[in-house]
């Protein structure tokens, strides 16, 4: 029984705000495409995200340029609103998105030119391939992870609200935006929370009238486009939650969380912390005071009527979990029943057989321009800056992404002198009736 097989031109795998961005772009280059989405549009931001996520950024700044939130420009759409958001979006050119169909492998033809594309629902044959899965594809737990049955760990991905969790205190690993979210949430619902902090920036929420989004645009920060050395694995504490607040360590360990420093091991129960705690959350206040500054000078450079806040500046007394670190902790004798892992994703491009990674499978390319000709990556974050993480970057780079597709069709299309002279007779008698 012969095999159906579908041909196109360019295959986006992922329908997520990275393959519908694509789509877009590709729809108004003419560029005939496929989207092909193994479950639901934007279902990351359905499923793998806590029942109260709300965007880090506010309507205004996080969305594409061809539609707007129906919320208020400064408020932070909840995970809800974002999926539907992107399903809206989608519709409004018609995107031709497949949903339900997996690809499972991609190879290069030998001898001709493309790519082969195995689905759950057939095969398909694609001259390009963009790669628009996004980051967030395998959650990471790191091998420290105690086998302990008594235990409940799961990823960050996992968590839902505290009323999942067995009753009792909860040691959250990971203070970047989503372990610091979660953990407020849990001491807010009465847990004691043990928040282990890594190395991180902690920008201001907003500063002056004006959101952290907007400076780091207007200051240029958002344009960088590698970052800066030895802050490639930094994790940024900021959130959009509860209308949008500065994350201060320092407050929420006076509101009762107890903060640790970066979780080292476990041994028989017992946890140990490494001795940086202060130093990591001084850095952060660092980060956080040079922003200010950065800001001020903006401010007085450009003769701006924005309103003074000496306030943003003050920085509370260090708290007892600061003055005297703890460095280990016996689980059961805290009372610690749950651990969460919010230590962040990993790819998976295992479907992807390309010559464009390096030894630890790391994607090479150039603003998601892949080493290997016809292949595309897209939703990475610095594919091309600072900002490629956001809903708006990501829609810039994939008008990069299609650009670069549109010009390499031109090139493809081109046919010489010899070659035009062989077709000119060809197509006068593809017109005579």
């Amino acid at each position: 029984m012969a095999v159906e097989i579908t041909r196109i031109d360019t295959l986006v795998v992922g329908a997520g705000q990275a393959g519908v961005a694509m789509s877009e772009h590709l729809t108004k280059l003419g560029v005939p495409h496929l989207v092909l989405e193994r479950e639901r549009i934007a279902e990351r931001w359905r499923t793998m995200r806590w029942d109260s996520l709300v965007a880090n950024g506010p309507a205004w700044h996080d969305r594409f340029p061809g539609l707007e939130f129906d919320i208020d420009d400064d408020a932070f759409p909840d995970k809800e609103k974002v999926a539907a958001y992107f399903e809206a979006y989608a519709r409004r050119f018609n995107a031709p998105i497949r949903t339900g169909v997996e690809v499972k492998k991609v190879r290069r033809n030998a001898n001709r030119p493309g790519f082969t594309v195995e689905t759950s629902e057939g095969v398909i044959e694609a001259n390009r391939v963009v790669a628009a899965t996004g980051p967030f594809q395998r959650p990471v737990i790191p091998a420290i992870a105690p086998q302990d049955e008594h235990l409940l760990q799961i990823h960050s991905a996992d968590y839902r609200n505290p009323q999942q969790l067995p009753a009792g205190a909860v040691l959250v690993v990971g203070a970047g935006s989503s372990g610091t979210q979660i953990a407020d949430e849990l001491m807010q619902a009465g847990r004691q929370v043990y928040l282990s902090v890594g190395a991180h920036d902690r920008p201001p929420r907003s500063y002056r009238n004006r959101d952290f989004c907007w400076w780091l645009g207007v200051l240029g920060e958002w344009d960088q486009e590698t970052p800066k050395a030895g802050r490639e694995h930094v994790t940024i504490a900021v959130s959009g939650a509860g209308g949008g607040k500065t994350i201060d360590f320092r407050r929420l360990a006076h509101q009762g969380m107890t903060l640790v420093g970066l979780t080292r091991s476990f041994e028989n129960g017992v946890v140990q912390f490494a001795g940086d705690l202060v130093d990591n959350v001084r850095r952060g206040d660092e980060n956080y005071l040079a922003l200010l500054d950065a800001a001020d000078a903006y401010v007085k450079r450009n003769g701006l009527d924005l309103p003074e806040e000496p306030e943003a500046r003050i920085i509370p007394a260090d708290p007892a979990c600061m003055s005297e670190p703890l460095r280990e902790l016996d689980l059961v004798a805290a009372g610690v029943t749950s651990i969460i892992w919010a230590t962040g994703f990993a790819t998976d491009f295992s479907w992807l057989e390309a010559d464009t990674f390096d030894a630890n499978g790391k994607p090479q390319h150039q603003r998601g321009v892949s080493r290997e000709p016809g292949i595309y990556f897209l939703g990475l974050p610095w594919l091309s800056r600072r900002g490629s993480s956001f809903i708006w970057g990501v829609w810039h780079d994939a008008k990069h992404v299609a650009d670069h597709i549109a010009t390499q069709r031109k090139y493809t299309a081109y046919r010489d002198a010899e070659q035009r002279h062989v077709d000119a007779p060809i197509t006068r008698l593809q017109g005579v009736k």
